[in-house]
C-alpha cells in the first residue's frame, strides 16, 4: 500500500516566492503545515508558512536540519543546485525527483531529452564557442534563437539572431557561456499543458492554455485554447510521456508552440517546467481543483482531484506598476486578484495576478 503524508504533516518547500506562498497556502486547505527554505530572508512565502529557515541552498548542516524537520520536500523553481537535490533526497523524499531538475535546468539535455522520445521540438544545435555558432546558423538558417543551457527565464539568457546580425555579437551577449542554437519555428500560437503524476502513476491533464507573452514574460493565459480535439490529445499525451520517462510525481508544465491551424495542427515542445507553473495559475478559480491543491495531493501520495474547467477563464498577470490596480481590480465583477504579498514593485517583476471566470451557464 501507498505510504501517504497525512494531514498534521508537514510540507518542505524549496524557495520563497510567490510559487511557494501559493503552494503553501493549497497545503494549509488540506490540513498540511509548510517549512519555507530560502536564503532571502524577505521572501513572500515566510508569511503564509508555520516555518521557515533563511540560508544558502549549498549550507549542507541547514539542508539537513530541514529535511529532518519535514516529511516530504519540494520546490517551487527548477534552478535547485544538483547538490542541495542529493543532500533532501537523503533524508527524504524529494518530489519531483533529481532526474527531472536535471533535465529542466540544461535546455540541451532538455531539448535532447524530448526528441529522444519521438516528440517535435524546434531544431537545435549545441553551442560552446563562436565558431560553433557560425556552424549551427549556416545548417539552421535564421531566424534563430541563442539561449544560454542554464538559469533562463522570462526572456532572459536569449538573443534572437536574423539573417546578417553579427555572429560575434551575439555570441558576446550571453558572455561566452555553454548555450543552445534553436532554429525559428513557424508557431500560430503558443500553448502549455499543465498536468500532474501521482506517485501510484496516476495522470491528469488541465485543458491546454494558450499563452500570450509580452516582453518575453507571459501576459494572458486564456482556456479553452481552441485547439482541435486530434491537436490537443497529441499534446496531453505528449506531457504524459515526458513524465512517465522521467518518473515524474507532481504538477508538470510543458510549454509547446502549434504549427498550423485547425484539424491539421501540430504541436512542438517549447520548454518543460517540472513545477507548478504561471499558466497554471487560471486553475485557482478556473478548474475543479487549483495546479497548487494538485500539486500537493501528488507529492503527499493523495488522489489526484479532478481537472475539468469551470469555464471560459481568463487569467492576466500583474508586472511592476501594474499592481497599483488593485482597487479597481477588487471593484471589478467576477475578478479574483492574486496579490503576492511582494514589498517593492519593479519593471518586469511578477507581483500578482487576476482571474476573471465566465462559468458555462453563461
Amino acid at each position: 500500500m501507498l505510504d501517504r503524508v497525512a494531514p498534521g504533516a508537514t510540507v518542505g518547500i524549496l524557495g520563497g516566492g510567490q510559487l511557494g506562498r501559493m503552494l503553501a497556502l493549497a497545503a494549509a486547505n488540506l490540513g498540511l503545515k509548510s517549512h519555507i527554505f530560502c536564503p532571502d530572508p524577505h521572501s513572500p512565502a515566510f508569511d503564509v508558512s508555520a516555518r521557515h529557515s533563511v540560508a544558502d541552498y549549498e549550507d549542507e548542516a541547514a539542508l539537513r536540519a530541514f529535511a529532518g524537520a519535514v516529511d516530504v520536500v519540494t520546490y517551487e523553481f527548477e534552478n535547485v543546485p544538483a547538490r542541495t537535490a542529493e543532500i533532501i533526497e537523503s533524508v527524504r523524499p524529494l518530489h519531483p525527483g533529481a532526474k527531472a531538475l536535471a533535465t529542466a535546468q540544461d535546455r540541451l539535455a532538455e531539448k535532447t531529452f524530448v526528441a529522444g522520445l519521438g516528440i517535435p521540438t524546434a531544431p537545435f544545435r549545441a553551442v560552446r564557442s563562436e565558431a560553433e555558432l557560425a556552424r549551427a546558423l549556416e545548417e539552421l538558417g535564421g531566424p534563430a534563437i541563442l539561449k544560454t543551457r542554464r538559469f533562463g527565464y522570462d526572456g532572459k539568457g536569449q538573443v534572437r539572431i536574423r539573417p546578417g546580425d553579427s555572429v560575434a555579437e551575439a555570441w558576446a551577449q550571453l558572455g561566452g557561456a555553454p548555450a543552445i542554437l534553436e532554429g525559428f519555428v513557424p508557431f500560430s500560437r503558443e500553448v502549455s499543458i499543465v498536468a500532474a503524476r501521482g506517485r501510484d502513476g496516476s495522470f491528469a491533464a488541465y485543458d491546454a492554455c494558450w499563452n500570450e507573452h509580452r516582453d518575453g514574460i507571459l501576459h494572458l493565459t486564456r482556456v479553452p485554447a481552441h485547439l482541435a480535439a486530434a491537436t490537443e490529445q497529441a499534446a496531453v499525451a505528449a506531457a504524459q510521456r515526458i513524465t512517465e520517462a522521467l518518473g515524474y510525481v507532481g504538477v508538470i508544465a510543458v510549454e509547446m508552440f502549434v504549427l498550423g491551424e485547425g484539424e491539421g495542427a501540430t504541436v512542438a515542445v517549447n520548454e518543460i517546467a517540472p513545477r507548478v507553473h504561471n499558466s497554471g495559475h487560471w486553475t485557482s478559480e478556473g478548474a475543479q481543483t487549483s495546479q497548487f491543491e494538485q500539486h500537493i495531493r501528488a507529492i503527499c501520495g493523495w488522489p489526484l482531484g479532478a481537472t475539468g474547467s469551470t469555464g471560459r477563464v481568463e487569467m492576466r498577470n500583474l508586472i511592476g506598476s501594474e499592481i497599483e490596480a488593485w482597487p479597481e481590480i477588487l471593484g471589478t465583477p467576477g475578478a479574483h486578484l492574486h496579490h503576492y504579498g511582494k514589498a517593492k514593485a519593479r519593471p518586469g517583476r511578477k507581483m500578482g495576478h487576476v482571474t476573471t471566470v465566465h462559468r458555462k451557464s453563461e
